[in-house]
């Protein structure tokens, strides 16, 4: 859009509607200014699907929402590694948008799965930031082809559910800038999202609403972001210092009462006009992009060829875990399907990303069409509330001892995980486990098939034949499943997230999810795989893993550059390796290409993922992989510097099919001009991660300055949560209330399980619910001046006693 038409529109704008098109009209609309012909655009959640809500529109419920193509959940679409696959997903978001007239669709969720509790770790797509950052770009890619705009979220280090609307995660810039933001400073370069949503929480003692570093510094001047920075919902902590410091639009609808203090503060000279000018010019910029498209609007869905996407895509994200021989499963085979899940699937996570599918297929009746109904047999086997069953367990037993095969569905339920709460533990449900006890010798014959959207423990791994994941599948992940379980699909997913062994070797979990006003990112870099594997830690399945149903040999990995180079920031070293399919099916590999550091001055992990393809080949067929690795590939965040560096010395490129899978390595002398420094005697635990002494003194020196004493509960302020004020008698009544107006928010399932998985995250909302929010999410029942009267009352009863 032209420089030209924003300066008019600035020009003819009053201060109060340049104001007022600073924050939400209401839930998910946009002020538009009629006499300037500028309308309302509406925004909606996503990010495997489109929920666009009916009605007055603040309800997570599906009964609310228009009906839509529900895809595969983030944790699956990045374990199909097919960034090509994605972005046709995107397409076919994009197009459902503009059918129903939305013009931004929230997402993708591109955080770092920092710990596998993340309540929201099914939304999110890796513990990686290249992959995270490839498929965030993919997705944004295909949505934004179709004139719709995207909302990168959550920006940034919100890793957590736990009080994630006002804790302070505190964490070293190195750490920043080589885990948490390279996602989103990839998708942001690669594809200028229309928009990027800011995170609840704190960043180092700032609200990211408000965060300069982060917001103006970072990711406008740095990465040269040209969209605008919108708050998730309720995440505006002080409005005129988000608009000096670069957040633009405020969400939802807060009604006059920011509006009228940014109009205060040009006029008393706390805000300058050419600041707010800067806030308002890009929401017109969204605005006139998105007018473009609405007035354009001739695009017919079809919805079953989104359907069929959605069923391609499914069997891409599919990892087979393990496999003794039983898969594929022949045709003629007596088959005991059990498990609840099978005849009441979950296929997808809970909380605001909910879509209303348009058709729902089951596991039960895709596994007959694929077997043959005469050949399949089922018993529920425990159940979804979790009530014991020794009859059902019974039958199960009885039903698996007839049967050649069985299929066994196992998962969470959505009171596990989901928006708004963290996972206690990483166990199935006892039931699940109790049925699986019970089989014990049927287990050889068992093949266990997995609806979860994060990590969970094993204990039956060594005992049972098979086990297929198949993550939060989407609408149709039913069909997915029983292809791969025939073999008419060859499973192809790879894992973008270690499974531990136990929840006590995740280095972040001594710090997770930390108190109720401060999480401490002491385990820096080491997150995920790069621990596990510098460490050598053993896992339950390593990071990038994945079995096929046919063979990969890699051949002959060269160096395109030789084993000595001259390197500096505009250079770049490519390579390549040949893979050959050995086995008798056409099948795909994902061929990963790992660089470490020999001899580290800095602490470094062993390995990190620095390119990926995903490759499709026939029974014998050879194809050759071509790599190219930039200067970023071999640096790390010198935090002194503010800078890239990568010293001179020798590196080691691994070529492989996991991180833990290596089938060829070459070494580089690379002569950068820079020479390794002297360790930092002071990090000496960040050298030697396996013993996770990550100490105050050791978390002092990462940091640069002393460890941040917490925000004390009291006294009271805007910032308090409803959950510090729960047990004062003022606070009683207003968690009360707010808890009936979200739960209402949260209705619309009937299933006992989604009832308690919602009725969890209404509580947990509440309770993490700052104060300054009762006027956002409740305004006609509370003010600003009410809720500041309510804190001195709180306050001179703490001074009283």
């Amino acid at each position: 859009m032209s420089d030209t038409k924003i300066k008019q529109l600035l020009a003819e704008l009053t201060l109060e509607e340049k104001a007022m098109l600073c924050t939400g009209k209401d839930f998910w609309n946009l002020h538009g200014i009629e006499r300037l012909n500028l309308p309302s655009i509406m925004v909606t959640d996503g990010p495997h699907g489109l929920r666009k809500q009916a009605g007055e529109g603040d309800h997570v419920g599906l009964n609310a929402a228009v009906k839509a193509t529900c895809f595969p959940t983030a944790s699956g679409l990045a374990a199909s590694w097919n960034t090509k696959l994605i972005e046709e997903m995107g397409v076919a978001l994009g197009k459902e948008c503009r059918a129903e007239d939305v013009s931004v669709l929230l997402g993708p969720g591109t955080n770092i799965k920092r710990n596998p509790l993340g309540g929201r770790n099914f939304e999110y797509f890796s513990e990686d930031p290249l992959l995270a950052g490839d498929m965030s770009a993919a997705w944004i890619k295909g949505v934004q082809s179709q004139g719709v705009g995207t909302s990168l979220k959550h920006y940034a280090v919100n890793n957590h559910e736990h009080c994630r609307m006002t804790v302070d995660a505190i964490v070293d810039q190195r750490t920043l800038r080589e885990i948490y933001l390279p996602a989103f400073e990839k998708a942001v370069k690669q594809t200028q999202p229309w928009t990027v949503m800011c995170s609840y929480n704190k960043v180092n003692g700032t609200y990211a609403a408000e965060h300069k570093q982060l917001l103006d510094d970072i990711l406008v001047k740095e990465w040269g972001f040209e969209g605008i920075i919108v708050t998730d919902w309720g995440a505006n902590n002080d409005r005129v210092e988000g608009v000096k410091n670069g957040q633009h639009l405020e969400m939802p609808s807060s009604g006059d009462m920011n509006t009228k203090k940014i109009i205060a503060a040009v006029e008393n000279g706390q805000l300058t006009i050419e600041a707010l000018d800067k806030s308002v010019a890009r929401v017109l910029e969204l605005i006139l992009n998105s007018q473009a498209s609405l007035e354009a609007n001739t695009v017919q869905v079809d919805l079953q060829a989104h359907h069929e996407l959605a069923a391609r895509i499914a069997e891409e994200t599919c990892v087979l875990l393990k496999n003794d021989g039983l898969l594929p499963v022949s045709a003629g085979k007596k088959i005991a399907v059990i498990g609840a899940l099978a005849n009441s699937t979950r296929y997808q996570g809970a909380g605001s990303s909910k879509i209303n599918p348009f058709k729902l297929e089951q596991p039960l009746d895709e596994i007959k069409k694929q077997f043959g109904a005469d050949n399949v047999t089922y018993t529920a086997g425990y159940h979804l509330n979790d009530t014991e069953d020794s009859a059902e367990i019974a039958k199960a037993v009885e039903l698996a001892k007839q049967a050649d095969v069985v299929f066994l569905f196992a998962g969470l339920t959505p009171k596990y995980e989901s928006e708004g709460f963290d996972r206690q533990h990483l166990n199935l449900p006892q039931v699940q486990l109790d049925l699986i006890n019970a089989l014990g010798e049927q287990l050889s014959k068992t093949v266990v098939v997995l609806q979860n959207g994060a990590p969970v423990l094993l204990p039956f791994v060594d005992k049972t034949a098979a086990i297929l994941e198949a993550y939060l599948g989407g609408q149709a992940g039913a069909s997915a499943v029983a292809k791969v379980l025939s073999g008419e699909v060859n499973p192809s997913g790879k894992l973008a997230e270690t499974f531990p062994a136990s929840l006590d070797d995740v280095p972040s979990q001594p710090y997770f999810p930390g108190t109720t006003k401060q999480v401490q990112y002491r385990e820096a870099i080491w997150v995920g795989y790069r621990y596990f594997d510098t460490t050598n830690t053993e896992t339950l399945f390593p990071f990038g893993h994945g079995l096929s149903y046919t063979n990969f040999t890699y051949y002959h990995l060269k160096l395109l550059s030789g084993d000595k180079t001259q390197f500096n920031e505009s250079d770049s070293i490519k390579l390549k390796i040949t893979i050959t399919n050995t086995g008798d099916r056409a099948g795909a590999e994902v061929v990963q290409c790992y660089v470490g550091q020999k001899s580290p001055s800095q602490p470094r992990p062993a390995k990190e993922l620095k390119a990926f393809e995903k490759i499709f080949l026939e029974p014998g067929e050879s194809k050759e992989v071509m790599f190219k690795l930039d200067y970023r590939a071999f640096a790390y965040w010198h935090k002194e510097k503010a800078a890239w560096i990568a010293e001179r010395g020798d590196y080691q490129i691994h070529i492989g099919s996991s991180v833990n899978d290596i089938r060829d390595t070459a070494t580089i002398a690379l002569e950068t001009g820079i020479v390794a420094e002297q360790p930092n005697f002071a990090l000496a635990t960040y050298f030697d991660p396996a013993k996770r002494d990550f100490n105050d003194a050791a978390f002092s020196a990462l940091l640069g300055y002393d460890i941040p004493t917490p925000t004390p509960i009291t006294p009271y302020t805007v910032n308090s949560t409803l959950g510090d004020i729960t047990n004062e008698p003022l606070g009683k009544p207003l968690f009360d209330d707010m808890l009936s107006v979200f739960t209402q928010m949260m209705g619309g399932d009937q299933n006992d399980s989604a009832a308690e998985a919602d009725r969890l995250m209404a509580e947990s909302m509440v309770a993490d619910m700052p104060l300054r929010n009762l006027p956002v999410f409740n305004s006609q029942q509370y003010s600003e001046g009410q809720i500041l009267q309510l804190i001195a009352s709180l306050n001179n009863k703490e001074t009283a006693n």
